[in-house]
């Protein structure tokens, strides 16, 4: 009697994954201009927080009702969905702080260490196995950051780099939590997350004191927001946390481009050195993964032979 596996069931996974790959490589595209649009309006973070959370609300929960009237899907968050959305508004505020505070480049860097994060999180949190190579380009992309940071005492740069490793650790633990809630509506739980940002933006800043420059590109930036965490989000669904977070880093060359471009920001010598190491370290782990990935897919039958 032969034993088959179903035939479908690894070119549907290869699909699935590779589906997941496009939609957070593109979210990483759109999320490079963060920093570009945070630096361009003159508005107090608060402010900018406040409008963006409003619009990309806004934008998100079209979206989240659009797919809801096709699958009926439940928009019960429960707790957690809720902390989803604290985590997420959090880092958020961290996000856009640090980007007022510091240099695009540095910020951008060491989000660029978050899928090293996200697996220490995965390890400590819920017994994943951390493996040696991850452990290794963690530990380079952390003495990466420390050249960045200690280069940025006394130079102006500290507290956007602080902030910026504040916003990376949560991001990375959203990241995890994300595919553990399987079960919650992480896309509606981060139109919440807008929400929870206008309504606290509202009561702690005066969001009312903005140009009208400046509120056209917080429209931009919620739309640009909303369409990132939707690819983002579902996306990250498909892949593991710590590949989501690895293909998410592609928004660093983004960001630096965007900011050298559009602002003719330069990042200073220890910037690039950091920035060098850490990139090293995050596409030589994500070389490795992909051609361990290839000579599985090689190795693997589709149909099994004969008992």
């Amino acid at each position: 009697m032969k034993d088959f596996a179903p035939m479908n069931d690894i070119p549907e996974q290869s699909a699935e994954r590779m589906l997941g790959v496009l939609l957070v490589a593109l979210s990483a595209a759109v999320f490079g201009l963060a920093g570009v649009l945070t630096k361009s309006i003159a508005a107090d973070p608060l402010v900018i927080t406040c409008w963006r959370g409003l619009f990309g609300g806004i934008f998100i929960g079209i979206y989240v009702l659009w797919r809801r009237s096709r699958n009926g899907a439940s928009l019960a968050l429960g707790w957690q969905g809720w902390l989803l959305a604290l985590i997420g508004s959090t880092a958020s505020i961290a996000f856009i702080a640090a980007f007022k505070a510091g240099i695009v480049a540095n910020v951008a860097i060491i989000y660029a260490t978050v899928p090293f994060a996200a697996a220490l999180f995965a390890r400590f949190l819920f017994g994943e196995r951390f493996r040696r190579q991850t452990m290794l380009a963690a530990l380079a992309s952390l003495a990466g950051v420390a050249v960045m940071v200690s280069a940025g005492i006394g130079g102006g740069s500290v507290r956007g780099d602080a902030l910026a490793l504040v916003m990376m650790m949560l991001s990375a633990l959203y990241m995890v939590l994300v595919r553990r809630f399987r079960a919650t509506p992480a896309v509606w739980a981060a139109a919440v997350s807008a929400f929870l940002l206008f309504g606290f933006g509202w009561l702690a800043a005066d969001p009312l004191a903005v140009s009208a420059r400046d509120m056209a590109l917080c429209v931009a930036f919620g739309l640009s927001f909303a369409f990132a965490v939707i690819l983002w989000t579902e996306g990250a669904r498909l892949i593991p946390a710590p590949e989501a977070g690895l293909i998410g880093s592609a928004e660093v060359p983004f960001a630096i481009i965007f900011a050298w471009l559009i602002l003719a920001e330069q990042p200073p010598l220890a910037s690039v050195a950091g920035g060098a190491i850490v990139l090293a370290a995050v596409f030589a782990h994500g070389y490795l993964d992909w051609r361990r990935g290839r000579s599985s897919a090689k190795q693997a039958p589709s149909v099994r032979e004969p008992a």
